[in-house]
């Protein structure tokens, strides 16, 4: 698949190129919206919004090839708009249990035990912590995307993640030096 090539299409009113592209990354653009809604409905409501965005703005992306960064800073600010809207604090404790009565279907985002431990330890996080580890090591992003992502300098980016880490591993250690 031809990214530049299909956002062109985009760009000159062609909604099947557009689905193409989106559909290409569905799974990535689930995860992420469900990292921050926290459950399966939220996150397919966060995704609609994402794609109406995308439809009204396609021709403000400058660069073809940055199409998927830019959709997911997108869907990002979309998540991050509906939980405003609805002043919705997501806890873990909701994401588990809804995971939880996901269990008997074929949901290839079911927390596992582990993944559970990485959620309890998160709790230790601030917020923008939290959200920069999860982008990084959960979603995979470069720290230039993240920066993008979350308005914020590259360097605010890594010394979120390198304090989060910190935290985290203070945390795990307890207070024992090594």
């Amino acid at each position: 698949m031809n990214v530049a090539r299909l956002v062109k299409k985009a760009k000159k009113g062609s909604k099947e190129a557009l689905l193409q592209l989106i559909l290409a990354e569905k799974d990535a653009y689930y995860k992420l919206a469900l990292t921050y809604m926290g459950n399966t409905h939220d996150a397919m409501d966060a995704m609609e919004e994402m794609i109406v965005r995308l439809y009204e703005k396609i021709d403000q992306l400058r660069k073809e090839e940055a199409f998927y960064s830019w959709s997911k800073t997108i869907l990002a600010n979309s998540c991050k708009d509906l939980l405003r809207k609805r002043k919705k604090l997501v806890l873990i404790d909701d994401w588990h249990t809804v995971n939880e009565s996901h269990t008997s279907t074929s949901d290839p985002y079911i927390s596992s035990d582990q993944q559970m431990d990485i959620k309890a330890l998160l709790l230790h996080l601030n917020d923008h912590q939290k959200e920069a580890i999860q982008l990084k090591y959960l979603h995979d992003l470069d720290y230039k995307t993240i920066a993008d992502m979350t308005n914020v300098s590259i360097g605010t980016v890594k010394s979120r993640i390198f304090r989060g880490l910190k935290k985290l591993r203070d945390h795990y250690r307890g207070d024992a030096d090594e």
